[in-house]
């Protein structure tokens, strides 16, 4: 999706028309509802959700000071995880399924997953390395290894393979942290897993988002049964809708202008 926001809308027959051939060569669909500052804590209340349950996460961005990555849609994060360990992901999106190289698609750690929230979706190409528990990410944002050392050369490929002429992976501006708070959760009424996030901007200004994944397959049952559950509940499907991402790039981006 090309804005930090969308209002919900019904998709247009060309809007199905697109969105279901990108399901159909997906591994998994992702269905995601960002909710209202002001109505966060009745939504925590409603589901039943303990904040002391949620796993702290460490999110950092890599792009240049214009965003050139984003504008060529290329993501590249690095995250620290609570109990976890440290992960990296170099992401393209939006993609065709029917259009990624043969050998990308078949790589360990790569990915595609279509993302639908009320009135859009995009579907993207992951390709995704654990480097477990340890220091790694935080040595290279403080400048103590190149940054290059946290992907593998599937990922380094990936990114020289999509990124703007000229730009390295070394090269890259560091935006972040984010704080996330993420929890898991199965309400009382609901026959799947839920998943919460709170992004904590430096502003402190936040995004809360609540998502399920599941099968292709499932996508419109999914959707349908995740719509009724949530509505009986009073969670608001109306909202006007944020990108954490590209919130969180343009918030530090502003700063190196800034700067």
């Amino acid at each position: 999706m090309a804005a930090t926001t969308t209002r919900r809308r019904a998709l247009s027959d060309e809007q199905l028309a697109e969105l279901l051939p990108l399901i159909g060569g997906a591994d998994t669909v992702e269905l995601k509802l960002t909710i209202p500052d002001s109505q966060a804590r009745s939504t925590v209340a409603a589901l039943g959700m303990d904040p002391l349950d949620a796993q702290i996460r460490q999110v950092f961005f890599f792009d240049t000071p214009d965003l050139a990555l984003d504008r060529a849609g290329v993501v590249v994060r690095a995250r620290r995880v609570q109990r976890k360990g440290d992960d990296t992901v170099v992401k393209l999106r939006p993609v065709d399924p029917d259009k990624v190289d043969p050998a990308v698609r078949e790589a360990p750690g790569f990915g595609i997953e279509v993302d639908a929230m009320p009135g859009g979706f995009v579907c993207s190409g992951s390709m995704k390395r654990a480097l477990g528990p340890g220091d790694a990410v935080r040595r290279a944002v403080m400048g103590e290894r190149p940054a290059r050392k946290l992907f593998s050369k599937d990922q380094r490929a990936l990114f020289a393979a999509h990124a703007p002429e000229g730009v390295e992976l070394d090269d890259l501006a560091i935006l972040g942290p984010i704080f996330v708070l993420k929890l898991r959760l199965t309400p009382k009424g609901y026959d799947r897993r839920l998943v919460g996030e709170l992004w904590l901007y430096p502003d402190d200004s936040r995004v809360v988002e609540l998502s399920t994944k599941c099968l292709p397959s499932e996508a419109f049952g999914v959707a349908a049964e995740t719509r009724v559950f949530l509505s009986e509940r009073g969670v608001d499907l109306g909202a006007e809708q944020q990108t954490k991402t590209r919130k969180a790039l343009r918030f530090f981006a502003k700063r190196l202008a800034e700067a």
